[in-house]
């Protein structure tokens, strides 16, 4: 990788294991500390270029690329304070780990990156624990998501899991609770996904003109008039597993974003607290071209809350 400074800029050309790589982590790797709300912010405004070009924060990377980053303000190397606790949580969630890879299973209320008011994330977390790895997140989960996340511990690893995302070759399954009754025992979703604002606040919607999206539906057991499923995604649009429940009728319960106010409020009178989302299974290649399997079994506030419902 070659850089060029001027006047606080600096130009940073894409290396060979950086090939695939979003524009957002990629900055987050050069810009460490920066808040993930000034790194959208900068990109945003057109501070940061590829190429002499505008790009999104989604916007994949290819080797030789040149990156104009500008100077951004960064809180001292080590100044995040992680208490001890939290550091044992994060080890203790570790479920597969060869040297290259890592997944963890991400309790939920926890974000993967800081930003937006949160001094840290599971990736500063990661970090720590493994200060002489080059760590990198490969995809994202929302913060109440609980369940399986997959990270890059050096940048062969991460080049060759952005390859498998972008081929849409990890295979990404998730548990869910639709707040209604599936008509089928399999259905599947194929419907475009889009950004749209209302209020002040983004939000995602199924959208003729967005990005193609695919989900299956596989109806797992009937919990009064709620289905329990697996959600197995073919496409990694954002929010799109809830996206497709609310446009099947069924948004997910909990879900404060997408599911109707009065079934908001319906399923707070019933003790929910959080979004009934969980990342149980991942299927990925290591290094050495071995398929692997990590499985996060439901965590206990979700099972407890579906076996009430019998």
């Amino acid at each position: 990788m070659t850089e060029k400074t001027t006047f606080g800029v600096r130009h940073v050309e894409v290396s060979r294991d950086r090939d695939g790589q979003r524009l957002d982590n990629f900055l987050m790797a050069r810009l460490k500390g920066v808040p993930r709300s000034v790194i959208y912010r900068i990109i945003r405004t057109g501070q940061v270029r590829v190429n002499g070009g505008r790009a999104k924060p989604a916007s994949r990377l290819q080797a030789g690329d040149m990156v104009r980053v500008p100077p951004a303000s960064s809180r001292p190397p080590g100044s995040v304070a992680i208490s001890a606790d939290v550091l044992q949580l994060l080890n203790r969630s570790i479920c597969f780990e060869d040297g290259s890879i890592m997944v963890i299973d991400k309790p939920a209320g926890m974000a993967v990156h800081g930003g937006s008011g949160l001094a840290w994330g599971v990736i500063d977390v990661v970090r720590k624990l493994r200060p002489a790895a080059h760590v990198d997140l490969v995809h994202r989960l929302d913060r109440e998501t609980s369940g399986c996340l997959l990270l890059a511990l050096d940048g062969d690893a991460l080049r060759d899991l952005n390859q498998q995302l972008g081929n849409n070759e990890l295979d990404k399954r998730y548990l869910c609770l639709l707040d209604g009754q599936l008509s089928k025992t399999v259905i599947e979703v194929q419907e475009p996904i889009g950004k749209c604002d209302r209020s002040g606040e983004h939000f995602m919607r199924v959208d003729p003109h967005g990005k193609p999206a695919h989900t299956t539906f596989r109806l797992l057991h009937n919990y009064g008039s709620c289905s329990f499923a697996e959600a197995q995604l073919h496409s990694g649009r954002t929010h799109q597993i809830r996206v497709h429940a609310a446009h099947l009728g069924m948004a997910l319960v909990g879900d404060k974003k997408y599911a109707p106010a009065a079934r908001q409020k319906y399923w707070r009178s019933r003790g929910v607290k959080r979004l009934f989302l969980h990342a149980q299974q991942l299927q990925f290649r290591t290094s050495n071209g071995t398929g692997q399997r990590v499985n996060c079994p439901l965590p206990d506030d979700l099972k407890n809350f579906i076996d009430g419902l019998l």
